[in-house]
């Protein structure tokens, strides 16, 4: 089994976990903070409402793992299942007429990616974390969460990947600067793909939000031995494929969770477990304005409770009329697995 803990030191879980750490990622504003030895995804952006200036959250497995690192992806793996972080800069990418750098840099880090888990014989990408510098600026006529999402594609497409249905679970993220980071949690197993019956898939988007489509599910039931693990994608307040109650951001935040609860009730559903519930999941919260922080929290202690396990962080979102986005995930267990 594999279990996330938080954490704002790793001095602790080092010493006591060495060995066991599948990987993770450091959250918060500290852009000159050491990383440890297992593959991190560095997401330097404010936190809100933290105690402290970085959060850890890290993945433990239940057994040894194997470390490595390949084409400059750093990963982790235990047994069957593969953590991995691949930063890439898009100034070592050269813009063509059709293809600007941060969409060459994005094909590459995913044909990187594709490459590792065909090698590794764990071809089923279960969720990826991606954030971009940018994400809503327009450049050579293409705002450039667009010209992520054909470099995305093309790979999916590259390597015989589906670009539609059974997809993995996905946020992509905006920072105000820094590299192009990916981080992935993949198996030998498929994922289960769960989609929300109040929206369109994001796969089957109308052309009006770009030449490509975002290739991701809106959530992914995964199963490492004895788990099951439900992974809830980046998610807004769209409805059909709409963004609604622009410029209301505790609408927004009330709609989201619609979504959340949408999205779970569909995973319920297919689960093998007992019902996931709203209390019970861990959730990143990503804020685009800092002063509307103190709202979005009250609305969200109101709807779900003041003790759920929250991560606030400001960062943009992959519209600009989207003032936050919920990602979300539990874990239970299975019997006799």
């Amino acid at each position: 089994m594999i279990s996330q803990v938080f954490s704002a030191q790793l001095a602790d879980l080092v010493s006591r976990e060495t060995g066991r750490v599948l990987g993770g990622a450091m959250l918060g504003d500290q852009p000159g903070a050491s990383l440890p030895e297992w593959p991190v995804q560095r997401i330097v952006a404010p936190l809100l409402g933290a105690t402290g200036p970085v959060i850890h959250e890290t993945w433990l497995a239940g057994q040894a793992v194997l470390t490595g690192n390949s084409e400059g992806i750093a990963w982790c793996r235990a047994g069957q299942l593969l953590y991995g972080v691949i930063d890439l800069d898009e100034a070592d990418f050269t813009a063509t007429p059709g293809c600007s750098a941060l969409q060459a840099a994005s094909q590459e880090a995913y044909r990187r990616i594709f490459r590792l888990l065909d090698a590794k014989n764990l071809p089923h990408l279960w969720r990826v974390w991606n954030y971009l510098a940018a994400i809503n600026r327009e450049t050579d006529g293409l705002e450039r969460y667009r010209q992520f999402n054909i470099g995305r594609q093309d790979a999916f497409l590259e390597f015989r990947r589906g670009a539609t249905g059974n997809v993995p679970a996905a946020c992509a993220i905006g920072l105000t600067g820094g590299p192009l980071s990916i981080a992935f949690m993949a198996g030998d197993q498929p994922a289960v793909a769960v989609e929300n019956p109040r929206q369109v898939s994001a796969y089957d988007y109308p052309a009006d939000y770009g030449p490509r489509s975002p290739t991701f599910s809106r959530a992914a039931l995964v199963y490492p031995p004895g788990q099951e693990i439900l992974f809830i994608s980046g998610t807004a307040s769209i409805v059909g494929h709409l963004t609604v109650h622009p410029g209301d951001v505790a609408g927004q935040c009330r709609e989201a969770l619609a979504n959340v609860a949408a999205v779970l009730g569909e995973a319920n559903r297919l689960a093998r477990s007992t019902p996931f519930t709203l209390p019970e999941l861990s959730y990143r919260v990503y804020v685009r304005h800092a002063a509307d922080f103190p709202l979005v929290r009250e609305t969200l202690a109101g709807l779900i409770g003041g003790t759920a396990e929250i991560v606030y962080v400001q960062a943009d979102i992959c519209r600009h009329d989207l003032l936050l986005e919920i990602e979300a995930l539990a874990s239970h267990a299975l019997g006799n697995c």
